[in-house]
């Protein structure tokens, strides 16, 4: 269990970390809007709110300090609108219209976070501000094609029974992305043949280590297969807080852009893994292991009694969204961490990148 321990050990320092003196309005807000976004459950939905929410605290931090291009819009700001009250007023307004469940709690902290400004001029411009970034954002998301009607066609012949739950997340690649031009723009090519030498190795080892009653899987890989099993935002959040709060000297509107980026970057990267998923509808493996069939030179005999360790999500197996998840996170931490700045920039939303094309082995991925 020790890299159990160790995985809770670093998030906990994380979270410590982010709370310390480098900590500003925009971290802890941070903090506590993926604390309520964390109860919307696991999947993708947390991640395009956390967007939503990062994006309209940038737009009201850059519209008072103005140092980035905008995303949407900027604001006309009044002079010494106060940044706190408009940080402060964006969360409320984005979470109370995304998680309306949680609106005592949202009230809660918004209050206690408008007790600590001086009233006056300066924290009614903030508001203001913070209000009209959400506003606009939301307005963005409402359009994002998010609520498209979900029509998936469950693949088998006449007359045959299939199982009637019908997969998640099947309207994500109709979604507008944030950043990319379209959510086929990175997909990669297809997952491997059947018939190759990859799909028998990779068959094997998640026959081997994956399955629920696996005498092969030491604990160490146990331990690491349930920390990665959570798909909110909560651990993501936390790494991009301590990039935030690592380095003395760094701004308030320098960390607003950094989640708002990184929260853009990882949603996006979530558009682009369901339009290669559905596009490819690769089964997975309790799915292949239950069936005969010919892998690479040999034969696989059916296992009718094999389940896997951690319960199958229901969307296609290929290719693997908590790669593409951490992927974004990690490259967008270590660019802050290395520029003090520059990661992933609204301001460079627009260029357009070549196709990736390519065969990526990630057949033994959970989720």
């Amino acid at each position: 269990m020790r890299a159990f321990r160790l995985g809770v050990a670093f998030v906990a320092a994380l979270t410590a970390f982010a709370q310390s003196a480098l900590a500003d309005v925009v971290t802890d807000w941070n903090e506590k809007a993926c604390a309520i976004v964390g109860k919307v459950g696991p999947g993708s939905a947390g991640h395009r709110y956390m967007a939503g929410v990062q994006v309209a605290v940038f737009e009201a931090v850059n519209s008072i300090e103005p140092r980035y291009s905008p995303y949407v819009a900027r604001i006309p700001a009044p002079a010494g609108a106060s940044v706190d009250a408009a940080v402060a007023a964006a969360n409320r307004a984005t979470l109370a219209e995304l998680m309306p469940g949680e609106r005592p709690a949202i009230e809660t902290a918004y209050q206690a976070a408008m007790a600590s400004i001086p009233d006056g001029q300066s924290k009614a411009d903030g508001i203001a501000v913070g209000e009209r970034a959400a506003a606009q954002v939301l307005a963005r998301l409402k359009a994002d094609g998010a609520d498209t009607p979900e029509a998936y066609a469950p693949h088998t012949s006449a007359g045959r029974y299939v199982p009637t739950v019908i997969p998640v997340f099947t309207s994500w690649p109709k979604r507008k992305p944030w950043i990319l031009d379209s959510a086929s723009q990175f997909r990669p090519g297809p997952p491997p043949e059947l018939s190759s030498e990859v799909w028998e190795k990779d068959l094997r080892e998640v026959k081997m280590l994956g399955g629920k009653n696996s005498a092969a899987r030491t604990a160490e890989q146990t331990a690491i297969a349930q920390f990665w099993e959570e798909t909110r935002p909560l651990i993501y959040h936390g790494v991009l807080r301590s990039a935030a709060t690592a380095a003395p000297g760094r701004t308030v509107a320098q960390n607003a852009r950094l989640l708002a980026a990184a929260s853009m970057a990882v949603d996006d990267a979530l558009i682009a893994v369901f339009d290669a998923k559905y596009t490819y509808n690769f089964w997975r493996p309790v799915t292949a292991i239950r069936n005969d069939h010919a892998a690479g030179r040999s034969m696989v005999k059916a296992d009718l009694g094999w389940a896997p360790f951690i319960p199958t999500p229901m969307h296609p197996e290929y290719p693997c969204a908590h790669a593409y998840r951490r992927a974004r996170s990690a490259r967008c931490s270590r660019a802050s961490s290395a520029t003090g700045s520059r990661c992933c920039a609204p301001a460079a939303r627009r260029r357009t990148t070549p196709r990736v094309s390519g065969r990526a082995r990630t057949t033994s991925c959970r989720k």
